[in-house]
């Protein structure tokens, strides 16, 4: 089935369907489009969420009887719809007040303002129901080693993320943190720059529980780094908050396309291990399949609704084919050729070492020119996966 439904749990951010296509070097090819308009559409596509960033929903510098006013009616949307909000997060790179940074500026004032502004929409976030909090560091580093106290930065950003978990616990919000990790652009060296540099900061937090991540597939794969080898990790580690999906096509800019629309083998692999957890098992991904996509430049208003549901069709069908690959015979017939289930078994016999010193099989009679010759069988596997995706089986 490639219909989607609210089952398959698909969200869209305000800002990739709402985005009017304007660029560094080009004006907007696209009117705005009215958030609660967003919601229709999107649930008249078939999704069940929408997310958004504080700046998305209610412009910068709104008075306050008109941000009520906008949030009644986003509301009302959300309840004529049935759509839900799993998940918020706050513009902090946009407004020239953040060019320097947020909860890293130099500026204490700065830090102190976009502390607040977090604050601000967590109490939305919460109000609607959000699960999960989002937060994207886009301006949280530097061009200029020499003008940034790197370590000082650390302390301000753990500062930053210990007082806003705290916060959430205190005002019963129950919201889990996660930082969305990207290797450059718009900083020239952002920090926290992959999902390893994220999870190693988050084992630094207070409320380490509260804290995991939002891996980006463009990000991971324009810093030429594996998508689902790290969130496979950030599963395994019980860090993989939310995600994000879309297209790239490898080490370029940012290129927000369509889920699938890059490197579709990987893809295939994503929503494998989102939907099964691996060959033998394991943690499979519980939350939202949510896309942070922009639809192209060369797209009308037309174009945009067409874009949102190819990134549901494309998950579909990918989830079709996995489950096929899966299911095949000769697919697991190969998986045992290349020994992949073995992997599934401790390397030690009962636990320790002794066991280990006392084989005599594990070293001294271990014939390592007859296990360097054995077929590894991994293109039979590649290719199995390759028929599988184009259709040609199952």
């Amino acid at each position: 089935m490639t219909q989607p439904t609210r089952e398959d749990r698909f969200s869209f951010g305000l800002w990739t369907v709402g985005w009017n296509a304007r660029d560094p070097f080009g004006e907007a090819t696209r009117p705005p489009i009215d958030p609660v308009e967003s919601v229709h559409r999107l649930a008249e596509l078939g999704a069940y969420g929408v997310t958004f960033h504080d700046d998305d929903l209610i412009p910068f510098g709104t008075e306050s009887g008109e941000r009520d006013k906008i949030i009644e009616r986003f509301k009302g949307a959300l309840e004529e719809t049935g759509l839900v909000v799993p998940m918020a997060t706050t513009n902090l790179f946009t407004h020239p007040v953040f060019k320097e940074g947020a909860l890293t500026a130099n500026d204490r004032g700065v830090r102190r303002f976009a502390m607040r502004k977090v604050m601000r929409n967590m109490d939305l976030a919460a109000e609607l129901g959000a699960k999960t909090y989002v937060l994207w560091g886009g301006r949280e580093g530097a061009e200029v080693d020499g003008a940034k106290d790197l370590t000082a930065a650390l302390d301000r950003f753990r500062e930053s993320i210990d007082t806003l978990a705290q916060y959430s616990e205190d005002r019963g919000y129950g919201l889990r943190f996660a930082l969305e990790p990207k290797p450059n652009e718009p900083r020239g060296d952002i920090f926290l720059p992959t999902i390893g540099h994220a999870i190693a900061f988050i084992s630094t937090l207070e409320h380490a529980d509260l804290v995991g991540v939002n891996p980006e597939v463009g990000h991971e794969q324009m810093a030429g780094l594996n998508y689902t080898h790290g969130i496979a990790q950030a599963l395994w580690q019980g860090k993989l908050f939310h995600i994000d999906l879309n297209g790239q096509h490898g080490i370029k800019y940012d290129q927000d396309l369509v889920f699938g629309h890059g490197d579709v083998l990987s893809a295939f692999a994503t929503v494998d291990l989102l939907e099964h957890g691996g060959p033998n098992g394991g943690p499979a991904y519980d939350g939202p399949r949510h896309f942070d996509y922009k639809p192209l430049r060369t797209e009308d208003i037309t174009g945009v609704w067409e874009s949102a549901a190819a990134n549901m069709r494309t998950y579909l069908l990918l989830k079709e084919r996995a489950a096929a690959f899966r299911a095949d015979p000769e697919v697991q017939e190969a998986l045992a050729d290349a020994a992949v289930p073995e992997l599934a078994q401790p390397t030690l016999g009962d636990g320790s070492y002794e066991e280990l010193l006392a084989d005599r099989s594990a070293f001294e009679d271990f014939d390592a020119d007859a296990a360097g010759a054995r077929r590894g069988g991994q293109v039979r596997l590649s290719q199995l996966a390759v028929e599988h995706l184009l259709g040609a089986r199952g």
